[in-house]
């Protein structure tokens, strides 16, 4: 199992990014998958969650509204577009597949202005 993530970088206040999630070694379409966050010092977060047909979509209260997570099963991708980002949004993003043990190496997502 392979998940590399990607699309971070530095934003400003209100800015927007879009994550990419690129996962490879296991049949992707039939599983939910996640994304998590980590902020330095903090536990990690579970940010949002997707059906494996897609329709099915759960987010924490911190970005419910302004997050929206989707996916492409025929490119194997997750995605997290992420809006009016906020300085407490920073943090390593990380997606996951909820059966597997190990992490990706993240995407860092820095808002600040």
């Amino acid at each position: 199992v392979q998940l590399v993530e990607s699309g971070g970088g530095l934003v400003q206040p209100g800015g927007s990014l879009r994550l990419s999630c690129v996962a490879s070694g296991f049949t992707f379409s039939p599983y939910a998958m996640n994304w998590y966050r980590q902020a330095p010092g903090k536990e990690r977060e579970l940010v949002a969650s997707i059906g494996n047909a897609a329709g099915s979509t759960k987010y924490a209260d911190s970005v419910r509204g302004r997050f929206t997570i989707s996916r492409d099963n025929a490119k194997n991708t997750l995605y997290l577009q992420m809006n009016s980002l906020q300085p407490e949004d920073t943090a390593v993003y990380l997606c996951n597949v909820p059966w597997f043990k190990g992490w990706g190496q993240g995407t860092q997502v820095t808002v600040s202005s």
